[in-house]
């Protein structure tokens, strides 16, 4: 059977313009790289979203899991300024105001006679000492009540 090609048509058809009942290459070649392409850019997207994480993560911050909260609620929410906020959270150091706060209150509590509380990240000494030092609270307490009641009103 000889193909013959309509009158009307251009004698040279171009190269993506296939036979009927061939395969578009261009098609198939077009649709790998939309693939390719949808997930190059989702990994970049992931990649960027989760930067200030990353940061964060690396150099140990305190602030990690404040700013991972943020990197995920900007994910999901497609709000940038939480992204923002994340960035710069990992980006700076927040100092510790906590270890100078116990130490103080650490040395106040020596001054005053008062036995520290344990610190819960120690592990326990044991309750005998315990004991001994609530008794001996006990008695401080008892003492300064005794000597209050002994001061006599001017009036």
């Amino acid at each position: 059977m000889s193909e013959s090609i309509h009158p009307a048509a251009p004698h040279h058809l171009p190269g993506f313009i296939t036979a009927p009942g061939d395969t578009d290459v261009l098609m198939v070649a077009v649709g790998i790289f939309l693939i390719v392409a949808v997930l190059a850019v989702g990994n970049f997207y992931l990649q960027l979203h989760s930067l200030p994480e990353r940061m964060a993560h690396k150099s140990q911050k305190f602030q990690f899991e404040v700013v991972a909260v943020l990197c995920l609620l900007a994910l999901f929410t497609h709000n940038h300024l939480f992204w923002v906020i994340g960035l710069f959270l990992a980006m700076i150091d927040l100092p510790d105001f906590s270890t100078p706060l116990r130490r103080i209150a650490g040395s106040v509590e020596k001054m005053a006679g008062v036995p520290p509380e344990q610190d819960p990240t120690e592990p326990p000494t044991g309750e005998a000492t315990h004991a001994a030092a609530t008794d001996e609270a006990k008695a401080r307490i008892e003492k300064a009540a005794g000597a209050k009641s002994e001061v006599h009103s001017h009036a």
